[in-house]
């Protein structure tokens, strides 16, 4: 792997900036190294965008150099001895060597050092804790290298202890061996995610929640999804029974989208007291609960039919849940039945999207004697679900045609 990569190395190690960077950094007594994810992924052959590195030096020799190279210089997390340089558009984060002395599952102290190795085995996953030198040189301490190329996730030493350290590495277990995995989890990191399963409790929600999207649009999310379920991971982590047929049906597909709010909809959801639970339990963004609560809206609307609705009941609830609410809802159900029925469903959707708007306001039905108050919302409701019953005409002229009606038979 690595032979085969050396010309990637090379040029990736080779980038003006992060060049400038690590000659900053690197010498006079401290040694610096790319570590994490771009390591990992550049030997994967994949973008390795977000550039971490490790250094030696305390964080304000790291912004002192950084300062001096012509970097701006952002204490982000200099307590935890994390120091973001920024020069043309690129942003790098540098962290000081460190090593736990304490930690309770969800947060560790820790004391600067000078020890790579020590630095590397507190990570959490093999493939995570590679080390690439100024120089082209890797490093590994704990078989990365031969987990990257069995496409293995596994833990760092002793599986039970490094959850310990954060229990948060539970889900982050599956979400990497979803990403970067390939047949079962890893046997050892898997039972110690079942035995530190209650630790999942004492987690914030936002860094359930982080996790939990993240996961479900990994590659391989439906087999891992699946192992979770199997080891009794996944209810505790979305509070309810999960739809997995329903969910493998539509993550497999991408032509379903993979908004990971969809997603979530999709596995955890079918009612509206469904969305409410996951809003309360994963703290989602007010856009995520509304994509979500509207999906559940639409589901709980059209519940129980065996097949699928007339273009008018669409309509009817399009109007209420929204049209993006009701083309997915409606991709949920084709799943949900088997997914026999994608022609139609594409159909229907096509035939939501070219409804015309609906003129008429509440101006406009004041304007024909209906005074101010409860019953303008009525009238337009009306003439609105006429309309949708004729079929959704879009002349100005046929909309308040059917407003006309709806007032007349309003009129005391």
């Amino acid at each position: 792997m690595i032979d085969d990569r050396a010309g990637e190395i090379a040029g990736f190690l080779a980038q003006p900036v992060l060049s400038r960077l690590l000659s900053a950094l690197d010498g006079d007594g401290e040694e610096t190294r790319v570590v994490g994810g771009a390591v990992r992924n550049l030997l994967l052959g994949e973008a390795a965008s977000d550039i971490d590195l490790a250094t030696t030096a305390l964080p304000q020799e790291t912004m002192r150099r950084g300062k001096a190279a012509g970097f701006k210089a952002v204490p982000t997390g200099f307590e935890h001895g994390t120091v973001t340089l920024v020069a043309e558009g690129a942003s790098f984060e540098v962290t000081t060597l460190r090593r736990d002395v304490e930690t309770d599952g969800r947060r560790a102290k820790v004391l600067f050092g000078r020890d790579f190795v020590a630095d590397a085995l507190r990570r959490d996953f093999t493939i995570n804790a590679l080390g690439l030198g100024r120089d082209g040189r890797l490093h590994d301490y704990c078989g990365g290298l031969d987990d990257l190329a069995q496409r293995r996730v596994r833990f760092i030493g002793d599986a039970t202890a490094r959850i310990r350290e954060d229990y948060l590495r539970i889900l982050r277990f599956f979400r990497f061996h979803a990403r970067y995995g390939v047949g079962a989890p890893d046997a050892e990191g898997l039972n110690a995610c079942i035995a530190g399963r209650e630790g999942l409790g004492g987690l914030s929600r936002e860094r359930v929640r982080a996790e939990l999207l993240k996961l479900l649009v990994a590659p391989g999310v439906v087999a891992t999804i699946g192992a979770m379920a199997g080891a009794g991971l996944l209810m505790p982590v979305i509070g309810g029974v999960p739809h997995l047929s329903r969910f493998a049906a539509i993550a497999g597909d991408d032509s379903a989208g993979v908004h990971p709010a969809f997603r979530l909809a999709a596995l955890a959801v079918s009612v509206g007291e469904d969305a409410l639970r996951l809003r309360e339990g994963l703290r989602l963004s007010n856009a995520e609960f509304d994509r979500i609560e509207r999906i559940a809206r639409a589901l709980e609307a059209l519940g129980g039919r065996a097949d699928l609705p007339g273009i008018a009941a669409l309509r009817h609830v399009a109007h209420d849940a929204g049209s993006d609410a009701m083309a997915a809802t409606l991709v949920l159900l084709n799943a949900s039945a088997g997914g026999e029925g994608r022609d139609d469903v594409q159909r229907l959707i096509a035939e939501l999207g070219r409804t015309p708007p609906f003129l008429p306001t509440g101006k406009d039905v004041i304007g024909r004697g209906i005074p101010p108050g409860p019953r303008v919302g009525q009238v337009l409701a009306v003439a609105r679900q006429d309309w949708i019953e004729a079929g959704c005409p879009a002349s100005a002229e046929a909309q308040f045609a059917l407003l006309d009606a709806a007032t007349g038979q309003a009129q005391p």
